[in-house]
């Protein structure tokens, strides 16, 4: 049958099983829109900014494991993107943007709203595509979703000139083409399954390759096979449960005293699906010294990228580790268990305030259930958060975590609220949500079961611990000021405000924030202390040898 070019891509989002998309129109994509109209099965979220748009289908893509897909216009609305695509690619979340663009005769004559786009993102998609024969468009669409969603997931863009969205071809509906991960080669795990036998002392660090490979039942099997603890990157939390007693919690810049003691005295450390990033490695040439090091990944540009490993496997680490566990005699470690378990004793922070951000966070689990997805925007309260909220499961965790994007959690917690349909927690503060506030008249507009929870210090938290730390207390430009009352702006909005001013409040106002938050967001309004740090911390350039317990 013949169909137009915006017809086309409609019924190829549906043959990809998308269901909902997140954009904004304009221009050169109302043809596009028109489509959608006339279609009436695809759910599309208006969102309050671009921006906004390339995060709710970013969190969507990290809740549900599906490709997200966010829609622009030209120019302005396609730059505003940018920021999204970057963060999904950082972060290797399945993403197809789809931008418009003015007509192939057109195109670089600076005509309005025109922009590059496809040069602008380059440098942060896996693949993206100017589509200028409407013949092209059909296969560029499902290809497009074909790499957005193999190997190293990540985001793809396609830009489609507006005469092609009105110009008519011939449509054939294909299905989906199926991504099957390579098998791994015996030979080389055999050598590992060595080289861990040989270890006495070994710890597992799970990073969020695990995550997006579904690898966390192989991942525990593993874990238990060879009798190792376990800590997990940013990216990684979730793929372990961190109720189970091999679990250490977060490794890293900040991550838990238990992790840094058991990394100093491991013999061997297992990357499973994690790139030894600068958070996370620190100095690299002190991180590695004495140890054995042995990386999963399916990306070959992260084997000894970082740090130079001993062995290495590049293949999807779910394939790995299921290839890996039979390989395994089962071990017995008593004693090195025994010993990283009695490092959880030392608890981490430094609160002098009334009202301590992790008494908030730590009462989360008395409303929340395994498979409540937790949003977080950057700075203090995604490591607090990070720290102090246990995630059983994967894909219940959603942060910026490469680019550090503020900004990011309001929309991915829209994203992923719809995507799972389940009541979901935002965790923010003061400075990130000014940058994204805007969002709140989307989901309240959709109705969303949303809980806010903004940790209001009135300053930029963790830039000022920077500065308490290393710049001898000069507080330049990290005091907000701006004295937003978040309770009526909230209620201006249509949503429901509240207010924890000490700690006789948080389980009472979360008690009743949770209740109203099924008739849609709730927003609480957290009054934490300015100089609340996060800690531990290990310093910049620094390796776990030089890790801070206290200021």
């Amino acid at each position: 049958m013949k169909l137009t070019g915006a017809e086309i891509l409609i019924r190829c989002l549906k043959e990809q099983g998308v269901d909902t998309i997140f954009g904004y129109p304009g221009g050169t994509v109302l043809d596009i829109y028109d489509a959608l109209y006339r279609d009436g099965t695809l759910r599309h979220v208006l969102t309050a900014h671009e921006q906004g748009a390339a995060h709710a289908a970013d969190g969507y893509a990290r809740a549900t494991g599906k490709t997200g897909v966010c829609l622009a216009t030209s120019g302005p609305g396609a730059t505003n993107l940018v920021t999204g695509i970057a963060t999904a690619y950082m972060d290797s979340v399945p993403l197809v943007a789809i931008t418009g663009n003015v007509t192939v005769a057109n195109l670089g004559r600076d005509s309005f709203q025109e922009v590059d786009i496809a040069g602008i993102t380059m440098p942060i998609t896996k693949h993206n595509y100017i589509v200028k024969d409407v013949k092209e468009l059909a296969d560029t669409i499902r290809e497009a979703f074909y790499i957005a969603g193999s190997g190293r997931k990540g985001p793809v863009l396609i830009d489609i000139p507006k005469n092609l969205q009105t110009e008519l071809c011939e449509y054939e509906e294909k299905a989906p083409a199926a991504y099957v991960p390579k098998g791994v080669s015996t030979d080389k795990l055999t050598e590992v399954a060595q080289a861990i036998a040989k270890s006495r002392r070994p710890l597992i660090i799970a990073g969020g390759g695990c995550i997006r490979a579904d690898a966390s039942a192989n991942l525990l099997a593993f874990a238990k096979k060879i009798q190792a603890p376990v800590c997990s990157t940013l990216m990684g939390l979730g793929s372990y449960p961190a109720s189970d007693e091999q679990f250490l919690g977060l490794v890293g810049m900040h991550g838990t005293d238990a992790a840094a003691k058991s990394f100093r005295r491991a013999d061997t450390i297992i990357a499973c699906g994690m790139r030894f990033s600068d958070r996370v490695a620190g100095d690299r040439v002190k991180f590695r010294a004495g140890k054995t090091i042995i990386q999963f990944d399916i990306d070959t540009a992260e084997i000894d990228k970082n740090v130079p490993t001993d062995l290495s496997v590049m293949a999807d680490v779910n394939e790995i580790l299921k290839t890996l566990v039979p390989l395994l005699e089962q071990a017995d470690r008593k004693e090195w268990l025994k010993e990283v378990t009695a490092y959880r004793d030392y608890e981490a922070g430094n609160f002098d305030s009334t009202l301590p951000a992790y008494k908030i966070l730590s009462a989360l689990g008395k409303f929340t259930d395994a498979d409540t997805p937790v949003a977080t925007d950057v700075g203090q309260h995604q490591m607090w958060t990070a720290q102090y909220c246990k995630f059983e499961k994967p894909r219940t965790f959603l942060s910026s975590g490469g680019l550090g994007t503020m900004g990011y959690g309001m929309g991915a917690a829209i994203g992923a609220c719809i995507g799972t349909g389940r009541k979901t927690v935002l965790v923010t503060g003061d400075g990130c949500f000014h940058m994204n506030l805007n969002e709140m008249s989307t989901a309240v507009k959709e109705g969303l079961p949303l809980v806010i929870l903004l940790m209001n210090n009135s300053v930029l938290g963790m830039v000022r611990q920077w500065q308490t730390l290393f710049y001898g207390k000069r507080y330049s430009q990290t005091m907000l000021d701006k004295n937003t009352d978040f309770v009526k702006l909230a209620e201006a909005f249509g949503a429901k405000g509240m207010t924890i001013a000490g700690e006789k409040d948080v389980l009472p106002v979360l008690t009743a924030a949770f209740k109203e938050a099924e008739g849609g967001p709730v927003l609480v309004d957290c009054k934490i202390g300015m100089d609340d740090k996060v800690l531990p911390m290990i310093a910049p350039g620094k390796s776990f040898d030089d890790i801070m317990t206290k200021v």
